[in-house]
């Protein structure tokens, strides 16, 4: 019994000390699922040429970057405006959605310089029963024209 003991302290000292043998095991119990929806809006609340609700964004490419560039996943909004993504990289660490079609898509009057982008909100963390599974969920804190992304 005492052999057990000392065995799971080596074991949790050496998981410890390599941050690297810790970090191939995360992604295989974490998923993570990012949803939402998109609008035909620079700001996602109104719409800048009649100050009605805004239309959604059917059709439009949804990308998850994290970094300045770096494209982990994408999708298409369907047409309502929604998507899903579902990743496996974790944890998130400076990733932003970002609508890769232009603005000017889903309505000539608007621009077609810069991208929608908006950064993530944890919506929920779920385990799941007897899998051992961490879900987490995310969502976009609300999109945003900004004309410095391409």
């Amino acid at each position: 019994m005492a052999s057990a003991k000392i065995f799971l302290i080596f074991l949790l000292a050496a998981l410890i000390a390599t941050p690297a043998a810790f970090a191939i095991l995360v992604p295989t119990l974490v998923s993570t699922h990012i949803s939402g929806l998109v609008f035909c809006s620079v700001n996602g609340n109104l719409d800048v040429i009649n100050g009605l609700s805004p239309q959604v964004f059917p059709n439009a490419s949804v990308q998850l970057r994290c970094g300045a560039t770096n494209v982990i996943s994408s999708t298409i909004t369907n047409g309502s405006g929604a998507f899903s993504l579902a990743v496996n990289t974790f944890p998130l660490l400076n990733c932003n959605l970002v609508v890769a079609t232009p603005l000017s898509t889903c309505n000539a009057t608007l621009q077609s310089v810069g991208r929608l982008a908006s950064s993530l909100r944890l919506v929920n963390i779920t385990l799941g029963s007897g899998t051992g599974l961490i879900r987490v969920g995310l969502a976009p804190t609300g999109f945003i024209l900004n004309l410095n992304i391409n």
